[in-house]
């Protein structure tokens, strides 16, 4: 059980949660393929094989390869797209899309951490153009995610500046716990795949959530509590939780910061705090 409230003597904590299949039930940048189409960004062929490897997601994760395979193809997919246009169909699409599949038990544990005085913080591979906006929907904190380069035009040059998977999800950890005083060994954080072991084992408390095969093998061998989620729900029947003031999206500024784990905070009110 979560402690209830939050001992503010202390050095500050966090929880940290990846999103894909921990938070949500599918992967994030995929569920908006047909969207995407809709809006002319790409063609029924990219919407076939998205929506097979959102298959291969869901019937028992991806490994690395398939996860470097992803990124390559994503990459090269998004190349030349309008990152205003990207943004906006998201905006149009997430409370259709994202809202019905955001486990019942994670917006629990995300409300639990919020009353307990704990930051929420998003981690996840997915874009941030993705990420940032199903943050705020949570009522996240902060988020790190990959973040694409961006050309003078506007649009996605199809180079990825920060990639926020493995071992940068841990430097990432690390690089807020510095900024924000946070206690790793006193922090939480939660994941499904193997390869955020990294991140898992920078805090205190970890929490396996859905996991592969390997994670659930660690998880029982280092007997870290093993959570399963599998109630998708829509926020808004929910009991409304208290709203948060920011959110502010953490992630890193290039290459070499993606080596050293160093990240930058960019904070965005919302819409009613700067009303």
């Amino acid at each position: 059980m979560l402690r209830l409230v939050e001992n503010h003597s202390l050095p500050r904590t966090a929880a940290f949660f990846d999103l894909d299949k921990t938070v949500i039930a599918k992967s994030s940048t995929l569920t908006f393929s047909k969207s995407f189409y809709q809006g002319g960004l790409i063609n029924r062929r990219a919407v076939l094989r998205t929506a097979y490897a959102q298959f291969v997601f869901l019937a028992g994760g991806a490994d690395h390869d398939q996860m470097e395979r992803m990124r390559e193809y994503l990459s090269a997919l998004c190349r030349g797209w309008n990152v205003q246009q990207v943004k906006e169909i998201v905006a149009e699409t997430l409370h259709d899309l994202i809202d019905p599949i955001i486990y019942d038990e994670a917006a629990s544990l995300i409300e639990q951490h919020h009353t307990a005085g704990r930051d929420v913080v998003i981690v996840s591979t997915s874009g941030a153009e993705v990420v940032e906006p199903i943050g705020e929907l949570l009522g996240a904190d902060r988020v790190v995610a990959t973040r694409m380069v961006v050309g003078p035009d506007g649009c996605f040059t199809g180079e990825v500046e920060y990639y926020a998977y493995g071992p940068t999800k841990a430097e990432a950890v690390k690089e807020l716990a510095e900024s924000e005083g946070y206690d790793l060994e006193r922090c939480y954080a939660y994941s499904d795949s193997f390869t955020d072991m990294p991140m898992l084992e920078s805090v205190g408390h970890a929490h396996a959530v859905n996991p592969d095969r390997a994670l659930r093998r660690e998880a029982l061998a280092r007997e870290w509590p093993i959570l399963d989620f599998h109630r998708p729900v829509r926020l808004k029947q929910r009991l409304p939780a208290p709203p948060r003031p920011a959110l502010v999206a953490a992630a890193a500024v290039g290459a070499a910061a993606a080596t050293a784990g160093l990240v930058w905070f960019a904070t965005r009110r919302r819409a009613a705090a700067a009303s």
